[in-house]
């Protein structure tokens, strides 16, 4: 279950990586550009942007999402990047924070990286915040006695991602250059509780999804004393919140 409008309220934050990705690929006149897990479409015009004579495609699991893609003119479709294989004339995919909610992404890396065309480029980025304060909190919250039997089956894992170290090694042995590196972005962020409505957007979504209205209400006002506790507000009004991700771009020879 994503909410567009929940998602981008951090736009921002969450597109300077995205910056910082495409910066780093060096197709100068690419065929065809993918957007692989678009989302809302916000980022997707970089790609337009930067390469206006590329066909684009671009794809998302969550038809609201496609939906909201669609609306900013984005030829968005809905599809699962799990069934996505690169075509003849695929010369640059970007995949901005969609790898961590697959499971299996190491396999299709191994998979879709030698299927690419020579000299295309493979740029992803995923949240290395998994051992976070915030999603320490989620997951104990989660486990407690009140909710444990309630949300057992939603994936809350800590090794959701890899290292940038081993996500080179992977892109290495299946035959392309690669860069890998990770940032930490301490991000200055306002509002009553804003790690709350950060991780509204994202993290907490499997578990949204598996609580009604009422449920979803009690387990925030459960959550959001214990994040503001770790994340606690400056005199000034900003709370800092250290975010780390994990960068990778591969080029086929």
């Amino acid at each position: 279950m994503w909410d567009p409008g929940e998602y981008l309220a951090f736009s921002d934050h969450r597109a300077r990586p995205a910056h910082e990705l495409m910066a780093r690929v060096g197709a100068a006149s690419p065929r065809r550009v993918v957007d692989l897990g678009c989302g809302a479409g916000n980022l997707t015009h970089l790609l337009a942007d930067r390469w206006p004579d590329a066909e684009l495609e671009a794809l998302d699991s969550s038809p609201d999402m496609v939906r909201a893609a669609r609306e900013r003119g984005v030829p968005a479709r809905v599809g699962d990047v799990r069934a996505w294989r690169p075509g003849p004339d695929v010369d640059v995919v970007l995949c901005n924070a969609v790898l961590q909610w697959v499971p299996e992404h190491v396999q299709l890396l191994r998979g879709w990286i030698p299927d690419l065309p020579a000299g295309a480029w493979f740029a992803f980025q995923v949240p290395g915040n998994f051992d976070a304060p915030s999603h320490n909190i989620i997951r104990e919250l989660a486990g407690s006695s009140r909710w444990g039997e309630r949300l057992r089956e939603v994936p809350l894992r800590k090794d959701a991602v890899l290292d940038p170290q081993d996500y080179a090694d992977i892109a290495a042995d299946a035959g392309a250059a690669v860069d890998a590196w990770e940032t930490t972005y301490v991000q200055a962020m306002r509002g009553e509780n804003p790690v709350l409505e950060w991780v509204a957007g994202t993290a907490l979504r499997p578990i949204r999804a598996a609580l009604d209205d009422a449920e979803w209400e009690l387990f925030r006002a459960e959550l959001a004393p214990e994040l503001a506790a770790a994340y606690p507000r400056r005199s000034d009004g900003v709370t800092w919140f250290a975010f780390r991700r994990v960068f990778v771009v591969a080029q086929r020879p």
